[in-house]
């Protein structure tokens, strides 16, 4: 019998929330004891693009779309249901409701937990409870098109399905992101270097993809499929937490002092983005797709891309438009601290509750039982 070897997350990934726990505290360690060392780093830049930012965050982003196969993304044609639920609750959705839910968390109920102004990159002065809704809005209109891959691969999920939809994501984000991203940061009063999103759509989205995609066939012609899939990919992995966890530092290092003074400020920006993240999930996944009858194979995946976010794009374009210390690219740090613990608890919610969809063959009791009254009712 020919063994099938299960993908498991790697050390990297499944401890992700860990190591983002100790870059915050070697950022924060860093800025007490060099706080020139990020400062001269940050000011290493082009047209306001960060170099070192710039590079850590494109080895971020490369691994994830050197996995996108294009050719896939004719095929969602035959199954269009579940990719017009993503792109539903994607943009006619999840951005608004992120809006609404972090204003009224940040913006009402903790406004006097977060006191205080910050100097963003443009010059002028904001309130900091303004700024970290400023990051929840960025995380908002961010779908993920990452580590949805392996939440949808736990799930037992459609994973041809999900690499289409995931390609889809990354082409629709060149389209809308600047314009959603603007228009909601306009509603929240803040400033809007129209420019700056731009570029760091066109930086941080489309420069990773075109090379990702050319990249991908090059490698696939000389050295074939199953090299790229088992040998380059595997390496690519660790390659791009660490740019993730490299540019953490950074941001920490900036950000010491608000910390130590205010420490229930991370938990103060967690809670919305917890909700958001739920509420989304809920409504994907229990509500829409079952409206629309989807399988357990294409609900899952289709509710957990709804729930992700981005957080790599987020904290890039946070960085660029409002500066490293900011508290926008603060908050969009705080979604990778929750983005790993509460996508594993969403997969087990998916799988405990497979049987409510059809197509649901998980070695579960509930499955188990649904599927041998069905063969009663059949026969």
């Amino acid at each position: 019998m020919k063994m099938v070897e299960e993908r498991k997350l790697s050390v990297f990934e499944k401890y992700l929330t860990l190591w983002v726990l100790f870059c915050i505290g070697a950022g924060i360690f860093l800025g007490k004891i060099a706080p020139g060392v990020a400062i001269k780093l940050d000011s290493l830049s082009i047209y306001n693009v960060s170099i070192p930012i710039a590079i850590c965050l494109f080895f971020m982003m490369y691994p994830i779309m050197v996995k996108i196969d294009f050719t896939e993304v004719v095929r969602a044609a035959k199954t269009p249901k579940p990719v017009v639920l993503t792109l539903f609750i994607n943009w006619a959705i999840k951005p608004f409701t992120m809006y609404l839910i972090a204003s009224f968390f940040l913006g009402y109920l903790f406004k006097g937990f977060l006191p205080g102004t910050e100097i963003i990159k443009t010059g002028q002065e904001v309130e900091l409870w303004r700024s970290y809704i400023s990051g929840a809005i960025l995380l908002g209109i961010a779908p993920c098109t990452a580590m949805v891959l392996m939440w949808s691969y736990l799930a037992k999920g459609n994973d041809g399905l999900t690499l289409v939809m995931v390609a889809i994501n990354s082409l629709t984000m060149l389209v809308f992101y600047a314009p959603l991203g603007g228009f909601l940061l306009g509603v929240n009063a803040m400033p809007i270097p129209w420019q700056t999103i731009l570029f760091s759509v066109m930086i941080y989205v489309a420069l990773p993809l075109v090379a990702g995609y050319f990249s991908r066939k090059w490698i696939i012609k000389s050295k074939g499929l199953g090299w790229f899939n088992t040998k380059f990919l595997h390496r690519l992995t660790p390659i791009s937490i660490s740019a993730l966890l490299a540019t953490l530092v950074l941001l920490f290092s900036f950000k010491g002092e608000i910390i130590t003074e205010y420490p229930l400020t991370i938990l103060w920006i967690a809670i919305p983005l917890f909700i958001q993240t739920i509420f989304i999930f809920t409504l994907g996944y229990f509500v829409l797709a079952r409206f629309l009858k989807l399988s357990y194979h294409d609900a899952a995946p289709s509710a957990m891309i709804g729930a992700s976010n981005h957080f790599e794009v987020a904290i890039a374009t946070a960085t660029m438009l409002f500066g490293l210390s900011s508290g926008a690219a603060l908050a969009t740090v705080v979604g990778v601290l929750i983005e790993v613990p509460v996508m594993l608890m969403l997969v087990s919610i998916c799988k405990r509750y497979c049987h409510l969809f059809e197509g649901c063959h998980l070695d579960l009791p509930q499955c188990k039982h649904r599927y041998a009254a069905n063969e009663i009712e059949d026969a």
